[in-house]
């Protein structure tokens, strides 16, 4: 009889839970909507160059927002993976707290530049660790068993890609505010930021599919994130080499998908906790042990800076 009755107590918190997700991928969908089309035929120059300026800025808002939401992700999911390992090794703190520098986006240029730019180094040197963790300090070696139970091999490259973001928004206000052209470390930021969400997006699914393969796909829906992301980017990629107004459409679609995936996602993960034996009654050990409930967000927050991508690369067109 308890059993039941738990369960029946639960089942309006499912429908709660169901809801919210529902809430947030389409309040994904409407931070992920495309900036209002500005008419730019009989411009002067001054007002185009103001324009692009104006296009610049909106494309740093997009990598702060997909920074901020990368570094919420790493923060959330490091911070209960690294508790789980009783933080056994010093550096276990670097990457929370890298995460949580990177958050702090007031204060001076120079300081945001710094934090960024040691999230990305913090991301970087933890992919060595992991890597070192999975290969070298396991008896095994490279095996099945250390992939699916080790240290997880693309989780610290989130990271890099928070910090990269928000370097890039960082130098776009700053040409923005020069009246240069849109570019990154001397190359267009449009097909720059476009391929780097694309290869994110693509390493991103690849940790998400060692990790749903391990669990069987027991659920149909875990499908989903090992399917849309990678076409997402594949779309990216052929709007960078072909960037017609079908393949902008057809990207941007697939991305405001991505984007209310990964929101989505966090759904699905908080039932899927509530699955395991004991399930929220039982909070404290399955957050632990159930599915990651921070990290599915972060393939919005890649999502979004191939979004400001693709609304930078139809403005210069």
């Amino acid at each position: 009889m308890p059993e039941p009755s738990r369960r029946s107590l639960l089942s309006p918190a499912l429908w709660g839970g169901a809801a919210a997700a529902a809430g947030l991928a389409l309040g994904a969908l409407w931070m992920a909507r495309r900036p209002p089309r500005r008419a730019r035929e009989g411009m002067a120059p001054a007002a185009r160059t103001a324009h692009g300026a104006a296009m610049e800025r909106h494309l740093a808002r997009r990598l702060d927002e997909a920074g901020t939401m990368l570094s919420l992700s790493v923060l959330a999911d490091s911070a209960m993976e690294h508790y789980r390992g009783r933080f056994h090794d010093p550096f276990m703190y670097a990457a929370p707290a890298a995460a949580a520098l990177s958050l702090a986006r007031g204060g001076p240029g120079s300081g945001r530049r710094t934090a960024h730019g040691a999230a990305a180094l913090t991301g970087a040197v933890g992919t060595g660790f992991h890597v070192y963790n999975v290969v070298a300090r396991r008896e095994s070696g490279l095996t099945w068993n250390s992939l699916f139970y080790g240290a997880p091999l693309g989780a610290p490259a989130a990271l890099v890609l928070a910090g990269m973001a928000g370097l890039a928004a960082a130098q776009l206000r700053v040409e923005a505010r020069e009246g240069e052209p849109a570019s990154i470390a001397g190359a267009p930021a449009a097909p720059l930021v476009a391929l780097g969400t694309a290869l994110g997006l693509l390493g991103t699914t690849a940790e998400v599919a060692l990790l749903h393969f391990r669990g069987a796909f027991q659920d149909p829906w875990m499908y989903v994130p090992v399917t849309l992301p990678p076409t997402a980017a594949l779309a990216l990629a052929l709007t960078v080499l072909r960037p017609t107004p079908a393949t902008i459409a057809a990207a941007r679609r697939l991305l405001q998908a991505t984007t209310a995936m990964g929101l989505a996602g966090a759904g699905f993960h908080a039932y899927g906790i509530h699955r395991n034996m004991g399930g929220w009654a039982n909070w404290s050990q399955m957050l632990l042990q159930g599915p990651p409930l921070p990290a599915p967000p972060s393939f919005t927050g890649v999502a979004l800076a191939g979004l400001g991508a693709l609304d930078l690369m139809e403005s210069e067109r």
